[in-house]
């Protein structure tokens, strides 16, 4: 992957935050685009919201963003990743996990709203078995070629308990953890793995200097154009995995089954949590530590869409009408990373970079 210190790629800011930093973005089939933020320490008075005439407004309402405690299930707790799947719903993951704090049944969920109607229309909950006290549940992908109604795929990044990943067949409700702190979902440390962002070591800090190693494990997470294969990775990683989607989903396999199927997808480059796929199979991966997001193609090589000063901590990346639309949100800034004191600087962006003449479709 080619590295420059010159500007790649024709960036495009689409938006300027200047409140709470926001961690996902995701693109709606007619262009409504939808940002969430999630509540680790910032003023958040939504934790969703829609991109509209410049503004941000609360999604769906403010009303379901007032949650009466962390384990309400009719309200929104701390949003950390919301998906537009392909028939073109909003789909919210909750945390219910303010500060990063236990969670218990209530709290987690995956909410879906209809965007005709911009109304919630189903909330699955998860059992105590499935999202555990310990359990953060960072991002989703959906797969809806399969079963009655297809099948939603969720990553723990636990930086506390075990990691995995989350099995959610959109049918029934039901849902199942896989890889269960699986090594390939568990985050690298030091001496194995060295993170440099901006010139310092990516490491938590303390106020006394004292320093522990990054252990968020399942983090980013796609689905291959043709939906056999799952892709992830953990943000203190530079490798990544997939495994079977079918194997996933079939109950009657253990896990040990499962993970029979993983293959060891090799070095993406420096270590980073955004993750995302396309029609034609093209893969794409954020780099935190050279400002930049790479691709890989069917073929295996790779190249580097976009490289820029700006994009301080590309997050979580969206495909629509041509465009890779990216949160860059200065997470390695925050107090926890640089001792205590808070180094981020207004504002915090989403940005946009084409990546081809025509559109492109989000699976």
């Amino acid at each position: 992957m080619p590295e420059t210190d010159q500007p790649l790629g024709n960036l495009e800011v689409v938006h300027e935050f200047t409140g709470p930093m926001p961690t996902g973005v995701s693109v709606s089939r007619h262009g409504r685009v939808f940002v969430n933020f999630p509540k680790w320490g910032d003023d958040v008075r939504f934790t969703v919201a829609e991109i509209r005439d410049g503004g941000l407004l609360p999604y769906p309402s403010q009303a379901f963003n007032d949650c009466k405690s962390p384990t309400d299930p009719d309200a929104l707790v701390s949003v950390q990743s919301i998906v537009v799947d392909p028939a073109d719903r909003l789909w919210i993951l909750d945390t219910g996990s303010p500060l990063f704090r236990p969670t218990a049944h209530g709290g987690p969920k995956l909410v879906c709203a209809d965007l005709g109607r911009d109304e919630v229309v189903r909330t699955i909950l998860f059992p105590e078995d499935v999202a555990l006290p310990t359990t953060y549940l960072n991002d989703v992908r959906f797969d809806l070629g399969r079963g009655n109604a297809g099948f939603a795929f969720i990553t723990d990044s636990s930086d506390q308990g075990p990691n995995g990943i989350i099995v959610v067949d959109l049918d029934s409700g039901q849902s199942w953890r896989r890889l269960h702190d699986h090594p390939s979902t568990k985050a690298e440390t030091p001496p194995d793995l060295r993170m440099v962002v901006e010139g310092q070591e990516f490491l938590e800090r303390s106020e006394d200097g004292s320093t522990s190693p990054v252990e968020m494990g399942a983090d980013g997470i796609a689905i291959g154009a043709d939906g056999a294969r799952l892709y992830y990775c953990c943000l203190a990683s530079r490798r990544w995995w997939s495994v079977s989607t079918a194997a996933l989903i079939d109950r009657a396999l253990d896990d040990d089954a499962v993970a029979g199927t993983i293959i060891d997808e090799g070095d993406k480059g420096a270590a980073g949590d955004g993750m995302e796929t396309d029609d034609q199979g093209r893969l794409y991966v954020t780099d935190g530590e050279h400002n930049a997001i790479h691709r890989r193609h069917p073929d295996g090589h790779w190249e580097t869409i976009v490289h820029d000063p700006r994009l301080l901590w590309p997050d979580t990346m969206s495909v629509a009408d041509g465009y890779l639309y990216v949160t860059a949100n200065q997470l390695h800034r925050q107090d926890k990373y640089r001792g205590g004191k808070d180094e981020r600087q207004y504002p915090y962006l989403l940005c946009r970079v084409p990546i081809d003449a025509g559109p492109v479709n989000l699976r």
